[in-house]
């Protein structure tokens, strides 16, 4: 007779709305086990009426989380273990987005972006590190962006954020490989979430110097939130399709933007690398390690 495998168990941050919320209604539809964090714990209400209605609720469990203090995380992932046993997918979702010029970004802001989007993906990785290199199986799925690629005039700070994040998780990926453990690194496009929300995505002070360039984004900004395409349902079930997968992706794009913008960006790149390759090589040491006018 052999022994049941037993449902994986997903581990998500910001799961009261947005991707998180989705992630998690879609984890508890495909009879998987779900431990569901939040800042606000009542927030998360709504989920657990929707896991009672799946007559789900034993195989969910809510955890008050703020990622932006490190000494939660521990306890966190200590109780999801102590509930289930064990982590198979660490979703680091928390975070939010700033629109302004760096100019127009005070360094509180810029900081505090930091803390959120990316000590707090560190600070809950850390935490479930131990776990999940014990087990030798699992993953760490980190929610960047397409902006993690690439950014634009007015989304410095947030893909700031990003671009360290995805820095931190390909360094990662390759120092938990040993251990079985996967990074799986997801850039979005625009998914209808509440990111671009009245009182979610944060507008700083606008400079008058910077309206030529930030005002565009500024406007599409302020207008994207309930426009978006992105199915968010569908994201959640990409990701779990792409750590199913023999060969998961270091990175996944999600959406046309993603994608479409991702592809561009990356050949600009190669042509820039192509265009200026003997210049970039021509700069070392001449033979015996003098420099051209014959300093050492």
């Amino acid at each position: 007779m052999t022994t049941p495998i037993a449902a994986p168990v997903w581990f998500i941050t910001g799961a009261a709305a947005g991707f998180g919320r989705a992630f998690a209604e879609y984890a508890l539809a495909q009879g998987y086990r779900v431990v569901a964090t939040a800042r606000t714990p009542r927030k998360l209400a709504a989920l657990e009426a929707h896991a009672a209605a799946l007559g789900a609720t034993d195989r969910l469990l809510v955890f008050p989380l703020d990622v932006t203090q490190p000494e939660a995380a521990p306890p966190a992932v200590a109780a999801a273990v102590a509930r289930f046993g064990r982590l198979d997918v660490v979703v680091n979702n928390a975070g939010y987005g700033i629109v302004g010029a760096v100019e127009e970004t005070p360094e509180a802001e810029l900081r505090a972006q930091f803390e959120t989007n990316f000590f707090g993906a560190v600070a809950v990785t850390r935490a479930a590190l131990p776990t999940l290199r014990a087990q030798r199986a699992g993953a760490i799925v980190n929610i960047s962006s397409m902006g993690g690629q690439l950014s634009f005039a007015g989304f410095g700070a947030y893909s700031a954020s990003k671009f360290a994040l995805e820095g931190l998780s390909e360094a990662l990926a390759a120092e938990l490989a040993p251990f079985g453990v996967t990074v799986l690194i997801v850039e979005p496009g625009a998914f209808r979430t509440d990111f671009a929300a009245e009182g979610t995505l944060r507008h700083m002070p606008e400079h008058p110097a910077y309206a030529p360039v930030v005002g565009d984004t500024r406007r599409f900004a302020r207008g994207m939130h309930a426009t978006q395409a992105g199915d968010p349902m569908k994201a959640a079930r990409a990701i779990d399709r792409a750590l199913a997968a023999p060969d998961t992706p270091l990175r996944l794009q999600l959406g046309d933007e993603a994608v479409d913008g991702v592809r561009a960006h990356a050949e600009r790149l190669l042509a820039d690398l192509a265009q200026w390759e003997a210049v970039a090589r021509d700069t070392l040491l001449a033979p015996g390690g003098a420099t051209p006018d014959g300093a050492m």
